[in-house]
């Protein structure tokens, strides 16, 4: 497994190669919303896409995972490469405000995000779901998944290589 990061200004890219996936992502903070993503799960490429219009940053991400098997393995690197790509865009932090907070009407659902960017860790999670597949995509685990965006860490008993 190896993880290769490259930053310049308020943008990232990482790459990060398991023997379960083949990842890359880019993301540009300072961007106009557009998106380039091709992970093989059409539910998180939908997400992915709406994630970066919404943000107003650009974003790639592509992915070659052993999705024969399950989603898991892909979701959960994109996730970690997303993580790292963000903390190394946002760099020292200037100009960021530490805090911030969104509450988005969609659809049936009621989305609150409240974000602190001070470098501690922590996710509350609470979600209620009825169907464990929301369009072929596993969201039984979830949390995790999300965890590692926010940590840009693998899990416990994985370890990320960096390379620069």
């Amino acid at each position: 497994m190896s993880t290769k990061l490259q930053t310049s200004s308020r943008s990232a890219q990482v790459k990060r190669k398991t023997k379960e996936t083949d990842v890359r992502a880019a993301l540009n903070l300072d961007g106009n919303g557009r998106a380039r993503v091709s992970t093989g799960i059409p539910f998180l490429d939908h997400m992915l896409e709406l994630f970066a219009r919404h943000g107003l940053f650009d974003l790639e991400v592509e992915c070659r995972g052993d999705l024969e098997i399950d989603d898991h393995h892909s979701v959960e690197d994109i996730a970690i490469s997303l993580g790292q790509a963000l903390r190394e865009a946002l760099g020292d932090k200037s100009g960021i405000a530490r805090y911030g907070e969104a509450t988005v009407p969609m659809d049936e659902a009621l989305c609150r995000s409240v974000i602190d960017l001070s470098g501690r860790f922590y996710l509350v999670y609470e979600v209620e779901t009825r169907r464990h597949m929301i369009a072929r995509t596993t969201f039984s685990k979830a949390h995790s998944k999300l965890q590692r965006v926010r940590s840009g860490e693998p899990s416990k008993g994985m370890r990320a290589s960096k390379e620069y």
